[in-house]
């Protein structure tokens, strides 16, 4: 399978290569660069520089897919990965689709299914609004049916992946709702905030340093409402924290329910459990077992695990993914594989980077 990445520089647009690299069947065929077109891919991305299928491989200036498409078919993608900035992919998508290729979408573009939410939530007007009802959620364990019939597949966001996965079984059963507030404190590695420099990225600020950011108004809180309220089939009250913390890679979510307003603890187990018994990339964490971000460093896994205070009344789910892999490039070579007709771990590491 012909496979293009736009945006192969960035730290998303380097995972996905770095994982397509193990994956049998695929040829690279199309990397590009707004800023490094004409380079050398391995120039760029040195620790490439080992794998055959890229050595010949130049940026190219993704302005040019047309005319790539018209003087070399032969080497135009059939699938592409969309690793750009938001907003980016609103005219990039129809172009693809318009050339006869698919688009996975490492963007918020087209999460969304109203277009009236992304000038609230990414301060723009949506460019392409038509493809939003025709765009599928690339989450495979909830869209795992859709997902192969898709020309455009929307990849979640990092946070959204590791707090919908860890309150999808709940909201399922019905037993999250508009009554039942859920409180999600998050914290993630740097490399969240990707690879252009920004202040709050430089080492002297993040090394030795945790914060919160965007307090109120995170633009994956509306894709987290959007999912789990789809599930639940009912609008839910979600607050949402994001946090910086120290490090390169990696999120965690600690999750706070009302337990009274829940079934008893070990029924509530025993639904994770069997929710996620068939789910290859989740994991429900043996009974007192705290998660780490560094037991899925580098893998499509998602480890999730629940706690009672009784004392407080309060459920707790703490869940970690990778926010590079599971969060972003692993995850949408799981949906290439769905895409594609694969089976669903096709070329995905297993085993955690640890330490």
């Amino acid at each position: 399978m012909r496979i293009g990445v736009i945006g192969a520089t960035g730290y998303t647009g380097s995972a996905v290569l770095g994982i397509l690299a193990q994956r049998p069947g695929t040829e690279v065929t199309v990397v590009t660069s707004r800023g490094e077109a004409g380079r050398a891919l391995t120039d760029s991305l040195p620790h490439l520089a080992g794998v055959p299928a890229y050595a010949g491989l130049v940026l190219e200036d993704p302005a040019d897919l047309e005319k790539i498409r018209e003087t070399d078919p032969g080497r135009f993608p059939e699938v592409f990965f969309l690793a750009v900035s938001h907003r980016a992919s609103m005219a990039l998508a129809p172009r693809i689709l318009a050339l006869g290729a698919k688009a996975i979408d490492l963007t918020g573009d087209f999460r969304l299914k109203s277009a009236a939410q992304y000038p609230v939530w990414y301060k723009a007007e949506h460019e392409s609004p038509e493809l939003l009802a025709e765009a599928v959620y690339g989450l495979p364990e909830l869209h795992r049916a859709e997902i192969p019939r898709a020309r455009l597949v929307a990849n979640p966001g990092c946070y959204p992946t590791c707090v919908i996965l860890s309150l999808a079984p709940l909201a399922e059963k019905g037993l999250l709702g508009p009554d039942s507030p859920v409180i999600c404190d998050c914290k993630s590695g740097v490399s969240g905030a990707g690879k252009s420099p920004v202040p709050s990225s430089l080492f002297s600020e993040a090394s030795d340093n945790f914060h919160a950011y965007k307090v109120t108004g995170h633009a994956h809180t509306p894709e987290m409402i959007q999912e789990l309220s789809l599930l639940a089939r009912r609008p839910l009250r979600l607050s949402f924290t994001p946090h910086l913390v120290p490090m390169n890679r990696g999120i965690e979510a600690t999750i706070y329910l009302d337990a009274e307003r829940l079934p008893p603890y070990q029924e509530i187990r025993g639904l994770y459990e069997l929710r996620y018994a068939s789910e290859r990339f989740v994991r429900v964490r043996p009974e007192g077992r705290v998660p780490e971000t560094a037991d899925v460093r580098g893998t499509n896994f998602c480890d999730v695990a629940l706690f009672l205070d009784e004392g407080a009344g309060i459920l707790k789910i703490v869940s970690v993914i990778d926010n590079l892999a599971r969060g972003a490039a692993s995850q949408a070579v799981v949906n290439l594989n769905l895409v594609s007709g694969e089976d669903e771990g096709l070329g995905i590491p297993l085993a955690a980077l640890r330490p």
